[in-house]
């Protein structure tokens, strides 16, 4: 999910930078198809942990992997033009993702990589892994930033990134204090850092 949420944010700033606009309905319908399946695929996966709850299909990672993806592709969508409608005072009012074209390109990459991580090649999944771990601590920082933006009033104020230094530290602090409460709690409730072992 991370990953293709950092390949849907990187592939939009690249070709839309400062969009503030939301895609069309051609390009919403099939990210809302991504949101479902990945819905889908988690609850089937959760209730097969239970060894006597029925279960639409074996779960397994290369679903996980695809579905993931496409969840992070539509967190991507919908958080690229939030985030420069909230932060920048020039913006450009068209969408990032122009037209269906576009948007196939992204979800092309994203498969292509994909297709990479299911090589299994660890000169891959490292550098792989490393961004997706880093996606979490972007994706909750940009989602802070705005936030700290709008309590504080200082929505569409910049014009260029070293002006939100500031404001990208504050996200970024509030974000690690996030991660650092779930670890706690997680060690709280299990005795380990390890994580749940069921």
């Amino acid at each position: 999910m991370y990953l293709g949420a950092m390949i849907g944010l990187i592939y939009q700033w690249v070709i839309g930078r400062r969009r503030i606009g939301m895609p069309s309905w051609k390009i919403i319908l099939p990210t809302s198809v991504f949101v479902l399946l990945f819905a889908i695929d988690g609850l089937n996966s959760f209730y097969s942990l239970f060894a006597d709850a029925p279960g639409l299909y074996q779960p397994n990672n290369t679903l996980r992997l695809l579905t993931g993806t496409g969840m992070g592709l539509a967190i991507a969508v919908a958080l690229a033009p939030a985030f420069n409608a909230t932060v920048w005072h020039m913006v450009d009012p068209r969408p990032a993702l122009l037209d269906v074209r576009s948007f196939l390109v992204m979800v092309l990459i994203a498969l292509g990589l994909n297709a990479l991580i299911l090589l299994e090649n660890p000169i891959i999944l490292y550098p792989l892994a490393l961004v997706s771990a880093a996606g979490i601590l972007i994706l909750l920082t940009l989602v802070y930033t705005m936030v700290l933006m709008m309590v504080f009033k200082a929505e569409n104020r910049y014009n260029k990134f070293s002006q939100l230094t500031y404001a990208i530290l504050g996200g970024m602090t509030i974000s690690l204090i996030q991660i650092g409460l779930l670890d706690f709690i997680r060690y709280f409730f299990t005795g380990t850092w390890d994580g749940f072992h069921l």
